[in-house]
Parts: structure tokens; C-alpha cells; sequence
């Protein structure tokens, strides 16, 4: 199954199935609002069958846009957006602490008859303005499967630091608060995934407070399925690490930050529990994978489909 790819210069990206469904927005200008954190993300991101599977500036969290990456606490910046995590204060609104992701170009971008492959160019910049790391992203989408219902998007990041000190990496639960460990490569659900249904290699949760049973944990893979408002169907979604994320490798372990209530959310976390420091001039490099299904899935066909697609 073929797809086609439109360059809206200046603005997205955007790749449509043969069946003539948009399965992915991804959106690259600036936002408007700073305190929001202006970076890309990709929205509306959607199924073979035509239903979206993200959301975008909920009212409960304006700043969590689709798919996007980010870094919650980051040498006292916040990349996440919105409030910033104080210990003993909670949640203030910081706007000094607010960083930005500048976009600076698209260094590949290659279309063939049924992928698109693109390297995107960007500046991690602190509040103040100073450059403080350079990132080279890869989005690839392929893998489209009409029968299976499903596609894949490849999501990986190296990220350089600038800085003439180290980048420090954290999240709220390193700076006190528990099981809030959100960072790195974020998606936020739209209100109809609210209350779904989450599964990790031989352990399952249920809807609702089950779900936080797999808070924190480590895996290679998660998904999340749910019921949509309006269609008479189920989505699933399948966040995947690439194997060296997990083998030791990687700069730091990473962790599951997942949430079905009161929010539908899912963060390949880099910093869950601990903080890690990134040396001047040094990168560090992850690769994920999210595969988007129209229909439940169940442990043997998530883990099925997974052995089907080689890294």
C-alpha cells in the first residue's frame, strides 16, 4: 500500500495513504504561545481507518500536543511546557523556565512509493536565547499494511550538547515528586482514550487506576487500546524501543511513564527516577517505534506484529 508525502514549506509534513486518509501531521513552525514550550509535534496522527489517535491542547494541559519531544526539567528549563515542578511548592507558572526547539531545516528528506524517510535539523534553546543542543531527528514512516490495519512510525533522536557544562536531564520524580517521571518522547491521547486498556509483555492492566500498576516500569514494548466517541470501533497504539535502549547501551535506562486516567498519556521516559548528565560536545542517541492500528490487540498479536518488522 502506497502513500504520498506533501511538503507544506514552512509549516508541515504531511503523509496520506493510498485510501486517501492523513495518517500523520507533523508539524514543524512555531507555536504561538511560548508557554506552551514551541517545538514540533506530529497532530492529527490517525489509523488506516480514519480515526485520530492524538490530542492537542487539552483543557487540562495545554502544552501536550500529539506527539512530540520533550524534556521536563533540563538544567533548570522546562521543554515540556506549562508549569515547572517546584519541590515543596507543586506546579508554578515559570514562563523564565520555558525553552524552545528551533527548527532549523531538513538536512534528508526521501519519498518513495510506500515510506518517507526525513532528518530533521533543530536548536534546543533556553529561555534566554542560548543554543544549548543541537538534534538531528529521523522520522520515518513505512510499513503500511491494509490488511493488518496498521502503520509504523520510527521516531529516533541524537541530541549534542552545546553548552560549555553539562546538560542535566531530570523529571518531576527527580525533583521530588513521586511517580511523575514524564520526559522524553511524549503522546497524549484524545479524550475518547481516556480509561483504556494498557498491556506490556506478560503482565496486563485494566482500565482506569490498573493502568498506574505499570507506572515506572521498564519493557520493550507498551501498547494502549480504546474505544472511540462517534466511530463504532477500537484503536491501538504500540510505543516500541529500539533494542539498544535498552541493552546497556543507551546513555540511561529508560522507563515507562504511562497514564489512562485521568488522562490518556504514554512517555518513553529517559529520567523517570534518576538524572543523568549529557558532557559538553557529547551526544546521545535513542530510536522508537509506535505502530498505529485500527481494532484491540491483544499480547500475541502486538508481540507478532513486532517480530515482523526488523529494526
Amino acid at each position: 500500500m502506497g502513500i504520498r508525502v506533501t511538503h507544506e514549506v514552512g509549516e508541515a509534513v504531511v503523509v496520506t495513504a493510498a485510501g486517501g486518509t492523513e495518517i500523520l501531521r507533523y508539524v514543524y513552525r512555531p507555536d504561538p504561545d511560548p508557554f506552551e514550550s514551541r517545538k514540533p509535534y506530529a497532530h492529527p496522527v490517525r489509523t488506516l481507518g480514519g480515526r485520530t489517535v492524538t490530542g492537542y491542547r487539552p483543557n487540562d494541559h495545554r502544552w501536550h500536543k500529539g506527539l512530540q519531544m520533550t524534556a521536563s526539567h533540563l538544567s533548570g528549563q522546562n521543554f515540556w511546557g506549562g508549569n515547572s515542578y517546584v519541590h515543596g511548592r507543586g506546579y508554578l507558572p515559570l514562563p523564565e523556565r520555558i525553552g524552545s526547539m528551533r527548527h532549523d531545516g531538513f538536512s534528508a528528506f526521501e519519498v518513495g512509493a510506500d515510506r518517507f524517510d526525513c532528518t530533521e535539523d533543530l536548536t534546543w534553546v533556553e529561555n534566554g536565547g542560548a543554543e544549548w543542543a543541537r538534534e538531528e531527528r529521523g522520522l520515518r514512516v513505512h510499513s503500511v499494511d491494509e490488511e493488518a490495519g496498521a502503520w509504523v512510525l520510527d521516531w529516533s533522536i541524537r541530541l549534542t550538547g552545546l553548552r560549555e557544562v553539562p546538560l542535566e536531564f531530570g523529571s518531576p520524580t527527580t525533583a521530588g515528586r513521586e511517580m511523575a517521571g514524564y520526559t522524553g518522547l511524549q503522546w497524549r491521547g484524545p479524550r475518547d482514550f481516556t480509561g483504556g486498556t494498557v498491556l506490556v509483555p506478560d503482565v496486563g492492566a485494566g482500565a482506569g487506576a490498573e493502568a498506574g500498576e505499570l507506572m515506572g516500569v521498564q519493557g520493550p514494548w507498551l501498547s494502549f487500546s480504546a474505544e472511540h466517541d462517534e466511530h463504532d470501533g477500537h484503536s491501538t497504539l504500540v510505543f516500541a524501543h529500539a533494542p539498544e535502549n535498552l541493552d546497556g547501551s543507551a546513555v540511561h535506562p529508560s522507563h515507562w511513564f504511562v497514564r489512562s486516567q485521568p488522562i490518556p498519556s504514554v512517555a518513553f521516559s529517559w529520567a523517570f527516577f534518576e538524572e543523568f548528565a549529557l558532557p559538553p560536545g557529547e551526544s546521545f542517541s535513542y530510536r522508537y517505534r509506535i505502530v498505529v492500528a485500527d481494532g484491540v490487540w491483544d499480547r500475541e498479536r502486538v508481540e507478532a506484529h513486532l517480530d515482523g518488522l526488523p529494526w
